[in-house]
């Protein structure tokens, strides 16, 4: 068993001593590790120019993106690896740019859902089908890491996080939120807070192997959420509920002051990284495909006329 560990912070401080702290725990769990530092990878934004998704349809069994820099690191690694460790800074309330990169270029071109629906055709026409990783279960743990000592200047960094799990169906099985990393100084002055990642190392490595439904662990607060444990949630004006971060509702209830939410087992097995959480979204774009060409090509002339003046903004606006 292989455990990945990823820092998108500077090389050799906060983030790096803290990653390196849980993977020295899965180590000593029987797991085999591997850490990369992402500060000096080159790993540009999306230019959603669909070559990920048009190598899936035409028949490649490997994905990759058109973009020629250093995001296939990362890709590969995680591909190979069986449990996954991240940490990265925050540093305006949410995650760093690059962390954002590099889920935005992974998540929709690994998109489990496409993926076995593709790998289906392909079985039942004979064809060869998709590296088999791409099916593979993997289990996670988040490290965020913020200055600040007012926590929700950092509230969005684990949330941002656990977006990482989404499309690939990963399972996390812990966090650990490092704020106020400004008054601590280093992260070796803090002894709890370096026991918290080795716990994270070590529920990550015990956790690889087994079967999502045998795994119920989980190293951290509990939080608000069952499935991701963060403590956000979405309110509509009732006591209806929703974690925007798996998408899943819960009843909440106030009694002597206390909040609770109930939530169901329908709905935590409908949670974004659950095969059900991803065919709802999957079954959604296929779903408005059929919506959105017949207006496209019943409106196309209209649209092409209109279209000119936004693609001559420039000799538009000067002639206004």
């Amino acid at each position: 068993m292989k455990v990945l560990g990823i820092s998108f912070g500077r090389r050799n401080q906060r983030s790096d001593v803290m990653v390196k702290e849980a993977l020295f725990a899965a180590k000593k769990a029987g797991a085999e590790v591997q850490f990369i530092n992402t500060l000096r990878l080159d790993i540009g934004h999306c230019r959603a120019c669909d070559y990920c998704s048009r190598m899936r349809d035409k028949g490649e069994v490997e994905i990759h993106c058109a973009m020629k820099d250093d995001y296939h690191i990362l890709e590969e690694a995680c591909l190979d690896a069986d449990g996954i460790i991240i940490g990265a800074p925050v540093y305006a309330v949410g995650t760093l740019g690059q962390f954002k990169n590099f889920v935005d270029r992974f998540g929709p071109s690994h998109d489990r859902a496409a993926l076995l629906e593709e790998n289906k055709k392909r079985i039942a026409e004979g064809k060869p089908e998709l590296d088999p990783r791409y099916f593979k279960d993997h289990y996670t743990g988040y490290i965020s890491v913020g200055g600040a000592q007012t926590h929700n200047w950092v509230a969005l960094g684990l949330p941002m996080l656990d977006l990482f799990s989404f499309s690939f169906c990963m399972k996390c099985v812990g966090h650990v939120d490092a704020y106020d990393q400004g008054r601590t100084g280093h992260p070796l002055l803090d002894k709890e807070l370096m026991k918290k990642c080795a716990d994270l190392g070590k529920t990550v490595a015990e956790a690889v192997g087994k079967p999502y439904d045998e795994v119920d662990a989980w190293s951290g607060p509990e939080g608000v959420c069952p499935v991701c444990h963060n403590s956000l949630l979405s309110m509509n004006g009732t006591t209806k509920v929703e974690c925007p971060v798996c998408g899943i509702w819960g009843d909440l209830a106030v009694e002597d002051g206390k909040v609770t939410v109930e939530w169901s087992e329908k709905e935590k097995a409908r949670a974004r990284n659950t095969t059900i959480g991803i065919y709802e979204h999957y079954n959604e774009i296929q779903n408005m495909i059929t919506v959105c060409v017949p207006k496209l090509t019943a409106n196309k002339e209209m649209i092409d006329t209109e279209m000119k003046k936004y693609k001559n903004f420039d000799k538009v606006i000067e002639e206004m």
